[in-house]
Order: C-alpha cells, then sequence, then structure tokens
C-alpha cells in the first residue's frame, strides 16, 4: 500500500497535499487522488488468492497503511445476469450489480469504509456523515466498528427502515429541519469549528474513491472486460464521476483494454436538476430547492458533482434522464418479478432508464449492459407498489381448494 502521489484539482490542475481537505484551495473545485501508477505492478494473477471484498484493489485506494483499514467485508457484491431481461428487452447481455447486498445494503459501504480509514490514518477522532439514509447508516455501522464517536446529520423526512438502521448503530442523530443541502451546510460548519472528519465533506478526495471499486469488480467479474453500457443513479453525480475514474485506472494499469463504455445516468423526476441540464444541453445546473421524490436517497436539489457526471456522459457517449414516480415504482415490481431482486427507489430508477434508453435505440440488440442497484429494498419498504395478491382460509384443505378454484 502507500501509493498515493498527490491530489490534483479538476479544474485549475493544481496539486495539493493529501491531508484532511474539502477542496482545491486555490479555486474550490474538487480535488481527486492521484496514484503513483508507475511503481503499482498489477496483473490479473494479482487477484487470484485475495479477499472478495473492495479492499482487493488496495493499491488503487487512499489508504497508506494497512493496518488502519475498516472493513465490513463490503464490496465484491453479486453481479446477476439477468436472463430474463435479456429476454424481455431482446438484448445479448443485462446484468445487476446487486449492491443491496453489502453490509449495511447499499452502496455506501464502499466509500465509508474508506472514510472511516482515512480519518483514523489523520488520526481524526470524531467521524460524521451527512446523509439521507444510506451513507448515515453505513457510516455509523463503520464508525463503530472503529470505536470513533459519529455524528449524522439527515434532513427531516428520510424513510423509517433507514432511521431504524442509523439508530442501532448508537451514533449521535442531527435532524435538521430543511432539505438534504441545509443539513449539508450545517455538517460543514460543524466540521470547521469542532474539527470532526465529515465523511462526505471534509474527507470528500478520499471517500469518493472507496464507490470506484464497483467499477473494478464489474470488469473483473466480467472477466476483465468493461459493458458496453452501465446505468447509475445519480444523487450528487460523485458516483457515476467514480465508476468512469475506476473504469479508466484498470486500463491505466493494464486490466483492462481500454475500450469505451457508455456511462449513463438516471434521476427522479421529482429532484432531476443534473438530467434536466443535460437534456437541455447546458452545463449550467438549476438547483431544486424543494425535492419531492419517492427515491429519497437521490434526492439532492444543489449536486456537488453535478457538471462533472454531465461530462462523464458527454466524454464516454451516454446519457442522463429522468423518469417519475410511477415509473420508479413500476420498475422496483418488475425487477422483483422478473429477477427476483428488490430494489430500493434509487436502484430502480437504473431499470426505468434502461426501459426508455433500449426504446430511444441508445442500446442496441448485441451489447452488453449493467445496471446499479445500488440498495436493498427493505430500506424504503413504504415505497414498494401495493398489489400481492392475499388470501386468507380456514386452515383446512377444502378450504384452500375452494380459493384455488376461483383463482383459477
Amino acid at each position: 500500500m502507500g501509493y498515493v502521489e498527490t491530489l490534483i484539482c479538476r479544474s485549475c490542475n493544481s496539486e495539493t497535499e493529501p491531508t484532511k481537505i474539502l477542496a482545491c484551495p486555490k479555486c474550490f473545485a474538487p480535488l481527486d487522488v492521484v496514484y503513483d501508477f508507475d511503481n503499482i505492478e498489477l496483473t490479473r494473477d494479482s487477484f487470484k488468492s485475495r479477499p472478495p471484498t473492495m479492499w482487493r484493489y488496495a493499491e488503487l485506494l487512499p489508504v497508506q497503511d494497512a493496518q488502519n483499514i475498516v472493513s465490513l467485508n463490503a464490496g465484491y457484491t453479486q453481479l446477476h445476469r439477468c436472463k430474463n431481461l435479456e429476454k424481455y428487452f431482446g438484448l445479448k447481455e443485462v446484468y445487476v450489480k446487486n449492491d443491496g447486498l453489502n453490509p449495511t445494503n447499499s452502496f455506501k459501504d464502499r466509500p465509508a469504509s474508506v472514510a472511516v480509514s482515512k480519518s483514523i490514518e489523520f488520526r481524526l477522532k470524531v467521524i460524521g456523515a451527512v446523509s439521507t439514509g444510506n451513507l448515515a447508516g453505513a457510516v455509523a455501522a463503520h464508525a463503530a466498528k472503529a470505536g470513533l464517536p459519529c455524528y449524522i446529520f439527515i434532513p427531516l423526512g428520510i424513510e423509517s427502515g433507514k432511521v431504524g438502521q442509523i439508530e442501532v448503530y448508537d451514533p449521535h442523530i442531527i435532524q435538521v429541519k430543511g432539505t438534504y443541502d441545509d443539513a449539508n451546510r450545517l455538517a460543514y460548519l460543524a466540521s470547521e469549528t469542532y474539527g470532526w472528519a465529515i465523511a462526505n465533506i471534509t474527507m470528500r478526495p478520499y471517500y469518493v474513491e472507496g464507490s470506484k471499486t464497483l467499477a473494478f469488480e464489474v470488469s473483473e467479474q466480467l472477466g476483465w472486460r468493461k459493458p458496453d453500457h452501465l446505468i447509475v443513479a445519480v444523487g450528487s453525480g460523485a458516483l457515476m464521476r467514480a465508476i468512469w475514474k475506476g473504469f479508466n485506472e484498470f486500463d491505466q494499469v493494464g486490466l483492462t483494454d481500454g475500450s469505451k463504455t457508455s456511462i449513463h445516468g438516471a434521476q427522479a423526476a421529482g429532484c432531476a436538476p443534473v438530467a434536466n441540464a443535460f437534456e437541455s444541453g447546458s452545463d449550467r445546473i438549476k438547483p431544486v430547492a424543494k425535492p419531492d421524490t419517492i427515491a429519497k436517497s437521490i434526492a439532492i436539489g444543489d449536486p456537488g458533482d453535478g457538471q462533472y457526471a454531465i461530462q462523464v456522459a458527454k466524454t464516454t457517449g451516454g446519457r442522463i434522464g429522468s423518469v417519475t414516480d410511477r415509473e420508479i415504482q413500476d420498475a422496483i415490481k418488475f425487477l422483483a418479478c422478473k429477477e427476483g431482486i428488490f430494489t430500493e427507489p434509487a436502484g430502480a430508477v437504473t431499470i426505468a432508464q434502461l426501459k426508455k434508453l433500449v426504446e430511444g435505440g441508445y442500446i442496441k440488440s448485441d451489447e452488453s449492459v449493467v445496471c446499479c442497484v445500488t440498495g436493498n429494498g427493505l430500506k424504503s419498504i413504504e415505497s414498494v407498489p401495493a398489489g400481492a395478491k392475499w388470501h386468507t382460509v380456514e386452515p383446512t384443505l377444502e378450504a384452500l381448494s375452494r380459493v384455488i378454484a376461483e383463482m383459477n
């Protein structure tokens, strides 16, 4: 380990020492971790005996000393071949990358593990996060594992299942009377005032590195090749860009061949500032003051990485679109009934967007596509569409037979 070379600004390209930092000190743009690729020696055989977690890619993650790693064994989640979706859409290969199978049941375990580990490496004593639910649970769980005090900032109105999961790890929960963006501002002020490490704010350059392991895994699980298309939900936009970075880094170290993957984004129509900008042909994102969607985990009205998500889509030949709450609910039920996978609304936007991309001719019948399911449906059980067929019977075979006869 120990291959971090510097932090580089996405805007002005200035370099910064890899310390606890939010953004570029010169222009306040986001910072990316740059690795010493000349000294990283990896081959496909390097991974044969490594544990099936995200930390199998330790050389390409920003923690310098393995003793500082805090892991709940997140990552290397199932890449599910969707034969029924292939038949339905008339496509060659369809996969779901099911990150609902992570320890706290969402992809946020990936960045949380890195952020908490890096906080320990920096000898910081308190960790926190601002979240609509998934990251809160992930950071609280990893903080509990590390023995660190934890402060979680959440907006009003997040799903009860996510609140219950956060509570079980016993962090300090700060519920903010406002939106995610209001909670985000307060968490930043708390970090500056008290010196806390806020995972997705003051630890952000390192935090986002955890998410790119999703791209590493997809490539490895497909036999060291990249899919033709990948669809991901867009909240802040950070995950979309992290996946793009991950694919590029695997090319750079020679594990994949440099072929192109079109990376597509999907938002909920009730909070779609990035999709709206993309569809209008603008790089300028107009914030949404009051998000209104069942996909609460991606309801970020002022997305910090939104313009970079648009850049990724344009660079890779992808698209960013929006889907309605009704389309999200239909996609939850559709994926469950076709493939047995129960996704939260943020994962369902990728399935709804897949339908639109196929219908629009953006995905061809001989191409492969991966849809990222970012969280488990049990986290958002109130969003599940009704419609299951219930039958109440007496405990006798005769009663059951009558019901079966009525059904037929």
